[in-house]
C-alpha cells in the first residue's frame, strides 16, 4: 500500500496540525514512527488521539500520558473526551499563530479515524465502517469557518497477519491461522482473555482457547474443540470491542 510514501505525504504538507489516531489498547502497535518523524521535520502539530479509551484502565492511561507531549485521550463510540480534543487543537492552533487551520487525520485501519472526524464535525460527515480499508481516498470534511478536516486512508507498516488482526486491519474471517494471532494477543494481556469468558489460566495458551471453544460450544466432528472458529470469534469480540 502506498499511503505513507505518496497520499500520507501530501496530507502532512497540506496540514497545519496532524492528529495520529491510536487504539488505546494497542498504542505502540498503532502508532508510525516514520509519520510522527515526518510531521517534527516539517515543523507542524503532532497531537497523539487515543481513541478507545473507554476499553482500558484509566491508570494505565496515566502512566501512558506521561510518554506523549500532545495527547488527549477519547472515545469517539461514546463521545467521551472530544471536547477536549477541540480545544487542543484550538488552543495549538492559536499559539501558533495559525489561521484557516488544515487538520489532517492519519492512522491505521479501524483504529477511528472517520468516527473522530464525525465527531469532531458533529454529524456523520465523513462515512465510517467497521471494514478495514472502508475509506478509499481523501475526503475533506469542514468542522468550523475555522478548520478544515482532511481524512485519509489508513496506513499499514506491519508485515505479518497476526500483527495487522490485532489492530483491526486485517479482517479475522480470512486470517490463515487465526490461532496463532489469539494466542499473540493472550501474551500481550495476560490473563484479560481468560476472565472476559471465565475460564482458567494456563501456561499453553492452545489449551486455554480450546477451553473457550468449549464454553462457547463451537465444536468439531468428535466433539472436538474447534480451535479455528474459537480463535475468530476471540479476535473478532476484541477488534468490535466487546468486554
Amino acid at each position: 500500500m502506498k499511503s505513507f510514501g505518496f497520499i500520507v505525504h501530501k496530507i502532512i504538507e497540506k496540514s497545519d496540525i496532524v492528529l495520529e489516531v491510536l487504539d488505546a489498547r494497542f498504542i505502540d502497535e498503532t502508532r508510525n514512527i516514520r509519520i510522527e518523524q515526518n510531521v517534527k521535520n516539517k515543523d507542524k502539530i503532532l497531537i497523539h488521539v487515543i481513541n478507545k479509551c473507554d476499553l482500558v484502565d484509566k491508570k494505565y492511561l496515566e502512566e501512558i500520558k506521561k510518554g506523549f507531549e500532545n495527547c488527549v485521550f477519547v472515545s469517539a463510540k461514546d463521545h467521551l473526551g472530544t471536547t477536549l480534543l477541540k480545544e487542543k487543537i484550538r488552543v495549538l492552533a492559536q499559539r501558533k499563530g495559525l489561521k484557516n487551520t488544515k487538520v489532517g487525520v492519519v492512522g491505521y485501519p479501524n483504529v477511528g479515524k472517520s468516527s473522530i472526524i464525525n465527531v469532531l464535525k458533529g454529524q456523520s460527515a465523513a462515512r465510517t465502517s467497521p471494514e478495514a480499508g472502508f475509506t478509499k481516498g481523501k475526503q475533506y470534511v469542514r468542522m468550523n469557518k475555522d478548520f478544515l478536516l482532511i481524512d485519509t486512508p489508513g496506513v499499514i507498516a506491519k508485515e505479518t497477519e497476526e500483527e495487522l488482526v490485532l489492530i483491526g486491519a486485517e479482517n479475522p474471517a480470512t486470517l490463515k491461522d487465526p490461532d496463532l494471532a489469539a494466542i499473540k494477543l493472550m501474551k500481550i494481556h495476560p490473563g484479560l482473555i481468560e476472565k472476559k469468558y471465565d475460564v482458567e489460566v494456563k501456561e499453553d495458551a492452545e489449551e486455554t482457547i480450546s477451553d473457550i471453544a468449549l464454553k462457547l460450544n463451537l465444536k468439531k466432528k468428535g466433539n472436538m474443540p474447534d480451535i479455528e472458529r474459537a480463535s475468530r470469534k476471540i479476535l473478532k469480540e476484541w477488534i468490535d470491542g466487546k468486554k
